[in-house]
Formats: C-alpha cells, structure tokens, sequence
C-alpha cells in the first residue's frame, strides 16, 4: 500500500494554493485588458479616493449640464422656427395688403380680409407650439396654451371696435384694448407672467429664455392682422372708405413689425450663440476630466498583456510539476 508523507501533503498544499494565486491573478489581468482599467482600485489609490470622488462629481454635473443644455437649444430652436414662421407669414400679409390698398379695388380689398383670418389662425397655432408637452411662450405656465383661439381674438377685437365712429376711434380703441394689462393680456394670453424657469448651463450659469406670446412684438403682430381681418366685417358696417384705411394701417404696422420680429429672434440667437459657448466649454472640461481618470485608473494594455502571457507561463508550469506528483488531467487542474 502506498503511503503519503508529511512533505508530499505540505508540498500538495503549496501546489494548490500556488495555483490559486495564478488563477486569481489571471482573471484580474483577463479583466484588466477588457476593461483598459485597474482592478484593484484601491492599491492604486491608496485608500484615499477623495480625488477620484471629485473626478466623478464633477463629471456627473458636467453630464447634467449637457442634458440642460441640449433641453435649452430645443427651445431656442423651436421658438425661432416659430417665429420665423410667424414673421414670415405676417410680412407676406403685409406686402399683399399694401399692394391691393394702392390699387383700391374693393373685391379685392375684401377677399385679403379673407385672407387675414386664415392667417391670424395660423400665427395663433403656430405660437401656440409645445415641446415635448411644454408650450414654449407661455412662460411658467407651460402646461397649457399661451394663446386663447383665433375666433376669441376676432370677438373680442369686433366688441373694441363696435360702436366707434370711423377708423381713427376703431384703431385707438383697439391699440388701448391691447395696451390695457385687463385686455389683451387678460383675456387672449391664457400664460403665465413669468418667464420659464431658468435652465442650468454651468456651476454659476443660469440662462433665463423669457419670450412669451404677450411680447409686445408678437402682440403687435396679432393687433394688425385682426384689424385686417375685421376691415371687411359685416358686423361692423365698415364702408369701402373705412376699410381702405384699416388696411393701410394694419399693412403698413406688419411691415414695421417684421423689424420688430426679427429684434426679437436676434436676441433668441445671442441666447443660442451662448448655449454653445457654454456647452463647448463644459465638454472640454468633461474631456479633461476623462482624461485624468483614465490617467489615475488606466492600465497599459501592452505591459497586462505581457504580464498575462507571463502567468499563464508559470500556470502551465505549475501544472506540468503538479501532473507529475499526482494523476491530474489539466480540466481538473483549472
């Protein structure tokens, strides 16, 4: 019978745990070269991962400042194919109204009211425009519509106008309606008096976007294209005399409200220009960022490689030693 000594139990031992040093030591280096990064984390930080938790708070806010940012170049762009669409449709109307008021044919006079209803509907929808659920010029109250319907607005304009005596009086009592804060404001505006909150771009930079549909631009734009639409109403009893002179005024208002318009989306793009600003700023920031946590916890991939290849060496050997002292196949080994 064969016997086992002493020094082949201690020497087996030493075998088995040499072998699970190997292994242990392989698979750290197997993920090592996947991941590009250290294993042990703390062996390399010494226990102090004071530096590393910095690294990846920063880089955590960085990530929600690109979130608030992108959110913020959404609104800007909506709000500007908005109003480009606005402006648009406004200066068109204008340049018709002025042309069919030179040339005083009164079919014609009354089929561009027809035309100004259609496209007082269209601004009203085009203004009333979400994002994602959010009305983009209602301020805070971004849950709801910033505008009441086109019909509302013409009612409403029609009861101003009703009862004053030739296009002078019509004209002022319509601008008082739409100055007074109990009018237009109160009645048509259906948003909120503030302005959105502020989207966070930076550590220290808020961005206010304050642009609503009771801005006194796109207020003038709705004024002139209801006195338009309503130079031709029945309800009113407006000759061709009358009307001439509503156009005329409501004509020449759009054209000068196009210069309005397009001070407004001026501003929309210095807020833009600077969204980019800062978003270029917070992504180089976030690259130097990545690049010293990949510096602190980065492994060289030619040297792990190296060194796997070297375990592997000595795992191989450690088996052939084993084999030899005991029946073992290379499956049970590993």
């Amino acid at each position: 019978m064969n016997s086992v000594s002493i020094g082949d139990l201690a020497h087996s031992y030493l075998l088995q745990r040499r072998g699970s040093g190997l292994r242990a030591e392989m698979s750290k280096l197997n993920q090592e070269l996947a991941s590009g990064q250290i294993a042990d984390i703390k062996s390399i930080l010494a226990g102090n991962f004071s530096y590393l938790s910095d690294i990846e708070t920063s880089m955590s806010h960085l990530n929600a400042y690109k979130t608030s940012s992108a959110e913020a170049t959404q609104f800007t762009s909506a709000m500007q194919s908005a109003l480009d669409v606005v402006q648009t449709q406004s200066t068109d109307l204008g340049t018709n109204i002025l042309s069919v008021v030179a040339g005083g044919i009164d079919a014609v006079s009354r089929q561009v009211t027809v035309e100004a209803r259609e496209q007082l509907g269209a601004i009203v929808n085009t203004l009333n425009t979400d994002l994602a659920g959010r009305s983009i010029f209602s301020g805070t109250a971004s849950n709801q519509a910033p505008l009441a319907s086109s019909t509302d607005i013409l009612n409403s304009v029609r009861s101003v106008m009703a009862g004053q005596i030739g296009p002078t009086d019509k004209l002022a009592a319509v601008d008082a309606w739409f100055a007074d804060p109990a009018g237009f404001d109160a009645v048509i505006y259906q948003g909120s008096s503030d302005a959105m909150a502020p989207f966070r771009l930076s550590e220290h930079e808020d961005l206010s976007l304050d642009v609503r549909a009771n801005d006194e631009a796109i207020k003038d734009v709705i004024r002139n294209v209801a006195v338009a639409a309503l130079a031709d109403d029945a309800a009113l009893g407006i000759d061709f005399t009358e009307r001439a002179a509503l156009l005329n005024d409501a004509g020449v208002g759009l054209m000068t409200n196009a210069a309005d318009v397009t001070a407004l989306r001026a501003n929309i793009g210095f807020i833009e220009e600077r969204i980019d600003d800062i978003a270029t700023r917070n992504s180089i920031e976030s690259t130097s960022l990545e690049y010293a946590k990949g510096a602190l916890l980065s492994v060289d991939p030619y040297e792990t490689a190296t060194r796997l290849e070297e375990v592997q060496f000595q795992l191989q050997s450690l088996y052939t030693v084993t084999v030899r002292s005991s029946e073992l196949t290379l499956v049970n080994f590993l």
